[in-house]
């Protein structure tokens, strides 16, 4: 992948300088993917793809701008590298310029590509089985989900001098089961073909619905909660969104008003961003600026560490980058929550009356700065009393802010999941989690 993704890249950031921009950076992403979609409790399709994505970021006179192109034929972006520099000589100066870093020392991560995952994208049939000899064990009324595999290879090149390759695998499941009135989701990734993985996301799936095949609603109100990695993942998906610094800028996030150093969680809570996690689905050994990445707590003990930044957010509050470019937007790569001492039956222990939701969505800020937010808990969610789930219920909405539910964190559980699905866009590595006291409200889909 290396000798196709390369000449593209140099070719096009030779372009950019040949026309007249000050800087280029290029950056040429891979990808071969196979996706298998279940439905009804059968395979309903199997497709291919095979993607090269060139990402182009060029400077004049310190403006900026950024284009991506999803094409067959490179010479298409090439083609409009000479209109991109009309364009510059009409927008204004960037605040966040700032120039293109030179080439670094980039340490490699070693273990990011399992070759297993790429001969199963050629012939995913074994894997295929694999997951259908879970299902047609399991004794509920039907399954629906999605299998992707994944091999990716990315080439930064820049105007700088930098040169750097990486490829990496990626398998994510999600299984959604169905039992009566009731059902049940799981999805995790990882880089590598586990077929514990998949065992474990059909059976958790299958449990879920069965166990919760006779929901009840249940009448809003102050519960203490159990956050499943699913429900966790999508908060702290938020969570880490808010810890960029771009986000802060643009009155997106509960940090605006915060500085490093003050409490903004339990101190149970010890969040990171961890690029180099080598079972991790989006890890990586340089960000798009071409710096290297380094693992970095965002919150330790409940006390905000880290915010996250590109060359250009650093350049404008006087920092280093933290290796988190997004041209844009500096993003998390790995979400991490920093396991406790907790088995799921204690966790469960713990909760005099209570909830715990097994699975999330519609997640909607209505301010970003103090944080309120409302999700609709979906699939299996149970009643807790006593220490023991009593039953199935429904209707149920968690509406609060994301700082209560930082702060009201209780216990977290030792063993950490790496959720993802289509509402964990980047992978959380999370264990279940307790929060005291959040609000609840009712919905009636």
């Amino acid at each position: 992948m290396r000798d196709i993704l390369t000449p593209i890249a140099e070719k096009v950031m030779n372009t950019a300088i040949k026309e007249g921009f000050d800087e280029a950076a290029v950056l040429v992403v891979g990808s071969n993917e196979v996706m298998v979609k279940i439905a009804n409790t059968q395979p309903s399709i199997i497709q291919h793809w095979n993607n090269t994505t060139i990402n182009l970021y060029v400077t004049k006179n310190r403006r900026i701008l950024i284009t991506s192109y999803t094409v067959r034929d490179p010479s298409e972006i090439e083609r409009t590298i000479s209109s991109l520099l009309k364009v510059s000589s009409v927008i204004e100066e960037s605040e966040y310029y700032a120039p293109l870093p030179k080439p670094s020392k980039i340490e490699f991560l070693k273990n990011i590509m399992d070759k297993r995952i790429v001969n199963a994208i050629d012939n995913p049939e074994r894997v295929v089985d694999k997951v259908f000899s879970e299902i047609n064990r399991a004794n509920v009324d039907e399954v629906a989900g999605v299998l992707t595999l994944n091999h990716r290879g990315k080439v930064l090149v820049t105007s700088t001098g930098t040169s750097l390759y990486e490829e990496l695998t990626g398998l994510n499941i999600y299984i959604r089961a169905f039992k009566g009135e009731g059902s049940g989701q799981w999805g995790m990734s990882t880089t590598r073909l586990d077929y514990k993985v998949i065992e474990e996301t059909v059976s958790r799936a299958v449990e879920y619905a069965i166990e919760s095949r006779n929901p009840e609603p249940i009448e809003p109100g102050v519960y203490d909660i159990i956050l499943s990695p699913m429900v966790a993942g999508n908060i702290f998906s938020y969570i880490g969104f808010m810890s960029s610094a771009m986000a802060i800028d643009m009155g997106l996030s509960i940090f605006m008003n915060r500085r490093i150093g003050d409490r903004v969680a339990s101190e149970t809570l010890t969040l990171l961003d961890d690029p180099r996690r080598e079972d991790a689905y989006n890890s990586t050994s340089f960000d798009d600026d071409g710096v290297a990445t380094y693992t970095k707590p965002i919150i330790e003990n409940g006390v905000l560490k880290n915010i996250l930044h590109n060359v250009r957010t650093a350049r404008k509050y006087g920092v280093k980058s933290t290796g988190n470019a997004g041209w844009i937007i500096p993003e998390p790569w790995n979400l991490v929550v920093k396991p406790g001492t907790y088995s799921e039956e204690e966790l469960i222990g713990m909760v005099k009356r209570g909830i715990l939701a097994t699975n999330n969505w519609y997640t909607r800020l209505q301010n970003y700065v103090d944080g309120t937010f409302s999700t609709i808990l979906r699939d299996a969610v149970f009643l807790i009393e006593n220490g023991r789930i009593v039953k199935a219920v429904t209707k149920l909405r968690i509406a609060d802010k994301l700082p209560n539910i930082l702060n009201n964190i209780s216990a977290i559980g030792r063993r950490q999941y790496q959720a993802k699905w289509w509402e964990i866009e980047k992978p959380v590595i999370t264990p279940f989690i307790l929060v005291r006291r959040v609000h609840t409200s009712k919905h009636m889909l």
